[in-house]
């Protein structure tokens, strides 16, 4: 007959190390004993382990920086056959009880406490790192493209394409510059972040690091726990740092630091021709440094079809850009004051060097902020690269706790995460299912010419075993571009060919981003490429170049009058 303990918990502290001991019920042998002390193998923190049937009890050794005893008891319960018994609820203080908890502080983040505030809930935004509103406010969206805008003035104020119309030099200031964006940015973030949510009696923003106990609690700041019946992780991305021997020790910036230097540097190396790179390279480029742009692949915007990437590059080209495609970087080092990239070109199959004097920025890319919140512990399923998997209704693999934005392996825009947080948010508070829908999904690169795009290209269509065929204008037919003698680019339509449904769009235009929301909505909505050939479009403007392009599937373009008819 065994003998129970009447200890219920006694924690002792010893340098950081702690000791739990726990009453367990339901073993009726040894064996039993020893089952609950395998559901322990492998777990972080557990320094020891001793489960006695006799006494009935467990005690655990453990590093509570790593494992919690909330988490050791959950462990016991989760067997099914054992449970810790008499374990008396701490007090816990009703502030920190919410309907739902939000880890993250972007525009996924708001848009799910807006929306979760709206029907009634307890909401908790918990962010730390970048400051509320997220990369795009702080560091992404708002700050590049107030850069890259000046940048265009810039430009368009050292040269023109009309005769007759001269300019002077222009005098920047360069600190100004950055000194406007940086209270953009603050007025930003204030008006349409926290001043959106100061009223809201029932959201509540905290500032600290979480890390979840389990399904219904995180710990924030290593002290203070928080629980709430539905979870969202909304955690956002950072860039994506390669493993390039000397990187580090060469006081590399991204976009998160580049943005607020107040000095423009004399000459700047980008690693990667992604986007971010290309807008990067343009805009610096105009304001005066001498831009060269390092590709480990064979072409800048690889994620696109060649005659957008060899148009983009033609363009950039003829601004001074220099492009160094299939260069694989091995090594970085400070000589005299001064970088020194190393690596091979693999066209050629041959080493380069390359001297940097000025800055290194690094653009591959972004990597999911999911590491330290012990989110796989708890259960919730991440792919190869760390991104959080959730289905069309924002939910991971645990029952309960949702996922958004760009920590997720859904596509990395700023609405995106915004329509998922609503998304999200709705399924939590059980307002019945909502799927976020991506058909159609438009999308902007902000070069100039923009690239732009929505639904499928051709090359997404063959893969997806979907019958296509493309019409392609250029801007030297469209009317507009013409009048504007700036006919960079050319604006791309894919369709199916049996259905005449539109299936995409790809443009290469100066504000070809306006372009494609049109043709977004065509796909969502199932309006053909004929009827959009038929529709009346307003001339002398760039978006008749869509009605220009859906003609093309049938007639060549240079045989229409100006009215495109």
């Amino acid at each position: 007959m065994k003998t129970k303990s009447t200890k219920k918990v006694v924690v002792v502290n010893q340098f950081d190390i702690r000791t739990v001991e726990l009453d367990i019920e339901g073993m009726t042998c040894d064996h039993c004993a020893q089952t609950v002390e395998k559901q322990f193998t492998g777990n972080k923190g557990i320094i020891a382990k001793e489960v006695s049937y006799p006494t009935g009890s467990g005690q655990f050794t453990f590093d509570p920086g790593q494992i919690t005893r909330e988490q050791i008891i959950a462990t016991i319960n989760a067997t099914g056959h054992y449970t810790v018994a008499g374990e008396v609820e701490p007090e816990f203080p009703s502030d920190n009880s919410f309907d739902l908890i939000i880890v993250g502080g972007g525009s996924g983040a708001f848009a799910a406490a807006i929306t979760a505030g709206e029907n009634g809930a307890k909401v908790a935004i918990i962010n730390a790192g970048l400051p509320i509103g997220g990369t795009c406010v702080n560091v992404g969206c708002v700050p590049s493209k107030n850069l890259i805008r000046a940048a265009e003035t810039l430009h368009r104020a050292s040269a023109s394409s009309f005769k007759g119309i001269r300019f002077t030099a222009p005098k920047v200031s360069f600190r100004e510059i950055i000194q406007n964006k940086n209270e953009l940015v603050g007025e930003l973030r204030q008006k349409k972040y926290l001043d959106v949510v100061k009223d809201k009696e029932n959201i509540r923003i905290i500032e600290g690091w979480a890390r979840f106990l389990d399904k219904q609690s995180v710990l924030v700041n290593g002290s203070d726990i928080y629980r709430a019946g539905k979870m969202i992780v909304a955690t956002g991305s950072t860039t994506l740092i390669p493993g390039i021997e000397g990187l580090k020790e060469s006081g590399y910036l991204t976009h998160q630091t580049l943005f607020d230097m107040e000095e423009l540097p004399e000459s700047m190396t980008i690693l990667s021709a992604g986007y971010i790179g290309l807008e990067i390279g343009m805009a610096f480029n105009r304001f005066g440094s001498s831009v060269r742009i390092l590709e480990f692949t064979n072409r800048p915007l690889r994620s696109q079809t060649a005659d957008i990437s060899n148009e983009i590059m033609k363009h950039m080209k003829a601004e001074g850009i220099q492009f160094f495609p299939d260069h694989r970087i091995q090594k970085i080092e400070i000589r005299d004051g001064v970088k020194v990239i190393t690596g091979t070109d693999k066209k050629k199959n041959e080493a380069f060097e390359f001297f940097e004097k000025g800055a290194i920025v690094v653009a591959t890319g972004i990597i999911a902020n999911t590491a330290a919140m012990n989110l796989e512990e708890i259960g919730v399923s991440l792919d190869e690269k760390g991104s959080i998997i959730v289905n069309e209704k924002q939910e991971t693999s645990v029952e309960d706790i949702f996922a958004v934005g760009d920590c997720i392996n859904t596509p990395s825009f700023v609405y995106t995460a915004a329509a998922e947080g609503k998304t999200a948010a709705m399924n939590a508070m059980g307002k019945g299912t909502v799927s976020t829908d991506y058909k159609g999904l438009p999308w902007v690169v902000f070069t100039d010419p923009q690239v732009a795009g929505a639904g499928m290209d051709e090359l997404q269509a063959a893969a997806a075993g979907v019958p296509f065929e493309t019409a392609t204008v250029s801007l030297a037919d469209v009317p507009r571009a013409i009048a504007a003698l700036d006919t960079r680019g050319f604006i791309k339509l894919i369709r199916n060919p049996e259905t005449d449904e539109l299936l995409g769009i790809r443009v290469v235009a100066p504000e070809g981003g306006e372009l494609v929301m049109q043709v977004s909505l065509a796909i969502k909505f199932g309006v053909k490429a004929e009827e959009l050939a038929n529709s009346l479009f307003p001339y002398l403007t760039l978006s008749e170049g869509v009605k220009l392009a859906a003609i093309a599937f049938h007639k060549d373009v240079k045989e229409l009058s100006c009215c495109a008819v």
